[in-house]
Parts: C-alpha cells; structure tokens; sequence
C-alpha cells in the first residue's frame, strides 16, 4: 500500500512543504528513505521503529520505501520522525486509508513513542501543504502563532493511533495566542545611569530615529550601561515585525516567550570571538540564521568592536543598508531577514586611555593598527559617533535623579508614530523622495551642508543619513508643538555634531562641521 503524509523541513527562516511517501510490499523486510536526507533522517529508521513498537503498533516485516519528496531539495532534521512513522503504519494498514488525508504533521519521535518539538516549529507549522498539522505538545504555542484554529496537540505516537482508530480522544484544535497581557519592557532603567548628558540624547535620537550609534570611551565610562537601555525605549514589534522576529527565533533554535509570539525588540550581544558565519548566518544544511538576523527588529549590540574581526565587521555593511542578509553556497542560497539597529562601543585605543593626556600606553603603530580595524564604509554608516567620558564623582556619589526610561520611551514613540504617518518604520528608513517631501531644507541648512560637502567631509550616503538625522532630532525639539516642516539649520549643526568623530578617537583628524563644534552638541 501507498500512503502519504504532508510536512515541511526548514531552510533559513523559511519552510518548504514536503510530502513523505511510504511505500509498503512484498519482499525482503528492509527500510530504504531516498529523497536527499541528511544524516539525522537517515537515522530516523530506528527511531521509528522503536517508537511504533513502543505504542503498541507493530513494524511491518516487508520491504519499506520512503521518499522524501520533491527530491531535490535536502531534507535536514528529525521533524520529518512523526510524519514517517504514521506514513508506515498508513501504508502497512494499522491505521484506516485516508484517515490523515487532511492532516499533516511535524515532531521529532523518542524511542518511547513520545512526540518532541523541533528547530523552527513556526515555520515549518507554516509551510505544511494541509488542513490540521499535528505538533508537540511543548511547541503548539509557536505553531498556533501562524496557523491559529489549524493545528493539533500530540504527545506520543500512541495518542495519534488511538485518536485515528477512534479509541482515544482527538486532541482539539488550537487558536492562536488571543490577547495577552503587555509584555515587560525589562528590569533596566535608564534613570540608573548618572550623568552622560550627550549620550542620554544619543541614545534617544537612535531609538527615537532608528540611527545606528557608536560609543567612544574609555573602560568605565558607562558605554555597556547605557547599550543595555536602548531596548527598554524602542516601542513594541508591529504585526508583521513580531511575526518575522518570531521565525527567526524559531529557525535559530532560541526560546520563545510564553504565548510564542515575540512582541519586544530583541537584544543580541554577541562575543568577540563571533566569526563570520556565526553574524551572518548558514554553516549548515538548514542555513541556520546568524547574530544578525537573531536582532530583527532589535538591537546588536557590539561591545569592544574593535576586538571583532574586520572580515565579521565588514560584513556588516550590506545588510545594515538592506536589511537582509543573502547567504550563498555551493547547492543553495537563502534571504535572511536582518534589520536592526547596530549599537557599538569600544575604546578610543588599545589600552584604553587614548583620550586622556599623558595617559596613553599605547605606540603610535598600535593605534594606527587599532584605528585601520574599522573601515571607513562601515563608520559611514553610524549616524551617531559620540564621545562617552566618566561622569565627575559628585554625579556618582549623588548626583540629581535622571529621567526614566518610561518617560523617554513616551517621546520615542511619539516620534515613531511620526515616521509611519510618513510611510517608514523609522526616519532612518525614509528614502529621498520622501526626505525630500518631509524633510525639506531651509536655505541656511542647505548653506552648512553645501560648505560641509565641499570640504570632503561628507559623502553622498551621509548626507542621506545626516539629513534623517536632522528630521528625528527636530521631531523630537519641537513634539510638543508639533514637529516643523522644514528642517533648521540648528537641527542640521546638531546632526553633524553628533555625528562627527572626535579628534582623539581612534586616531583619526575630527570632522569638522560648520559650527565649529568637535562631537559635542552646542
């Protein structure tokens, strides 16, 4: 007898639909799976076997063929043990014909019968060609995420036996997660870190904007603190960003919160030993996701960015301009979501102390070394580069209470709700026609920009961003009153201040702006 059963394997963050056709004979008793399984399908044979023994089936002493099909695509993973297992006992008679005709499923079988979750439930629950899917018990939440009212809760392979010969109770259908309460913004406060004026407003403008920020200074200074923050200020996931963010958690392995929905911007901070395809994602059949993509619609926080490789830096540069990342092998190629805001910080030179006088241990071939770990492409892209100094003791020691971050999440999401009205997510996501009609210049901002980019100071690519940046600081100047149409030259002196390089960083000539101001905002 010939059965089918539909399921999905999963490549990147996506599912593909697959069908397990189970062929059962006369013949030799054997076990044949074609159809480009990988290692752990390919061992799915004793699994199988020792689970239908286990549920009180019995393994059929015939000749057994399983296809994977379509067969050109690589089948990777143990999600395909469930599906097998009912197909044999379809195609060997144990259950009715045509009883799963409706049904597909996904799950990982143990050696007693019971049903285990997989690596990128959400997508695979998604992809699967049926009408009901049947999945782990431990995984039903993710699963109802994308198919609310569609799939079904299994926690052995003797339940769905009994369920199907109608000798057991059929396990109902799940609806999706409803309303759920807020979810917690984290235990952190901004109202914890003392001082650091111009940082505080960096950050702001970066959650406010969706602008990239790097933090110079030296060990102490509270770059760490204040990355840790930015999180507890961005606004909660859209619809469809929650949904994406989900899939990728999914896909990589990572828990999921109760409800299997993610609804807050992640934050990801991964070591300086991270390499290349660790950040970007693949290494495997199943092309795995990567750190970046792991922050979709979060933060990546790079701590001591000048200790990563520069190889993992300069990959960097193309999905922070797309937001995605393309993996490309020999046999296949996938599209990984990965739009983030990029938070960095390092300090000014290897020892540290590069922006204190007298201070600094280090040669000058040390820092030039240092300095050339950063390419200029990839500084290009951070809006924001500001100088992070410690805080005076008399501000440590009980200085005046600081603003919250409840409060400052208020403005950045005023801001925010700002950016969709104008049809992006973030200003930073504006493009130029829409800069153009929402960010129009004022004769005197257009005079600054005009002198800064005939000095050499500026490249195409940042005057783009350094004319979103205007649009996020003015919107956040002026919330109260309604953000103004035309961008000042004030809000554009501003921009360029903060994005401006201070000359003891990294050894590099300051990049002068207008207003004569070096990284510090007049």
């Amino acid at each position: 007898m010939l059965a089918r059963v539909p399921t999905a394997v999963v490549q990147g963050v996506d599912g593909h639909s697959v069908t397990v056709e189970v062929h059962v004979s006369r013949g030799l008793p054997g076990y044949t799976l074609v159809g480009l399984p990988d290692a752990s399908c390919r061992e799915s044979r004793d699994r199988v076997r020792a689970a239908i023994l286990s549920s009180g089936a019995s393994w059929p002493q015939q000749r057994i063929t399983i296809n994977l099909a379509p067969t050109g695509l690589r089948k990777q993973g143990a999600g395909l043990d469930l599906p097998i297992a009912i197909g044999i006992l379809l195609a060997s008679g144990q259950l009715p014909a045509g009883s799963m005709d409706r049904c597909g499923a996904v799950g990982e079988l143990g050696l007693d019968g019971s049903v285990r979750s997989v690596v990128g439930l959400v997508s695979l629950a998604d992809a699967v060609d049926a009408d009901e899917v049947l999945v782990p018990a431990d995984g039903v939440g993710q699963a109802a995420v994308v198919r609310p009212g569609q799939v079904r809760s299994v926690q052995s392979l003797a339940e769905v036996i009994a369920a199907v010969k109608g000798t057991g109770e059929v396990p109902a259908l799940v609806d999706g997660p409803g309303e759920l309460p807020a979810p917690a913004r984290g235990s952190t406060d901004l109202a914890e870190v003392r001082g650091q004026p111009l940082a505080r407003f960096a950050l702001e403008v970066a959650a406010a904007g969706g602008h990239h920020l790097l933090m110079v200074g030296p060990p102490g200074s509270g770059k760490t603190m204040l990355a840790g923050r930015l999180v507890g200020l961005l606004p909660d996931l859209e619809p469809t960003d929650a949904i994406a963010a989900t899939r990728v958690q999914s896909a990589a392995g990572l828990a999921l919160p109760p409800g299997g929905l993610i609804r807050r911007p992640t934050f990801r901070a991964p070591h300086q030993s991270a390499s290349s395809v660790a950040m970007i994602g693949g290494g495997t059949a199943a092309m795995r996701p990567g750190e970046i993509s792991c922050a979709h619609g979060g933060v990546l926080f790079l701590d001591e960015m000048g200790e990563f490789p520069v190889p993992v830096l300069d990959a960097l540069r193309q999905p922070l301009e797309e937001g995605v990342i393309r993996v490309s092998r020999a046999a296949r190629s996938v599209t990984l979501p990965a739009r983030f805001l990029l938070v960095a910080a390092m300090n000014p030179c290897p020892c540290g102390e590069g922006g204190s006088d007298g201070l600094c241990r280090c040669t000058d071939a040390a820092r030039a070394r240092y300095s050339r770990r950063l390419s200029g492409p990839l500084l290009d892209r951070f809006d924001l580069r500001v100088s992070v100094r410690p805080p005076a003791p008399e501000v440590l020691l009980g200085g005046a209470d600081e603003e919250s971050s409840a409060s400052v999440a208020q403005r950045v999401s005023a801001v925010r709700c700002l950016s969709i009205e104008r049809g992006a997510r973030c200003n930073a996501e504006l493009t130029d026609a829409q800069l153009e009609h929402y960010a129009p210049l004022a004769p005197e901002a257009q005079a600054v920009l005009r002198h800064v980019l005939e000095r050499g100071n500026l490249t195409g690519r940042g005057l783009r961003r350094v004319r979103a940046l205007a649009r996020t600081i003015a919107d956040l100047k002026h919330l109260a009153a309604g953000s103004p149409t035309t961008i000042s030259a004030e809000d554009v002196h501003t921009a360029l201040a903060l994005r401006a390089m201070p000359s003891h960083v990294l050894g590099m000539p300051s990049q002068s702006v207008a207003s004569g101001s070096h990284g510090e905002v007049q």
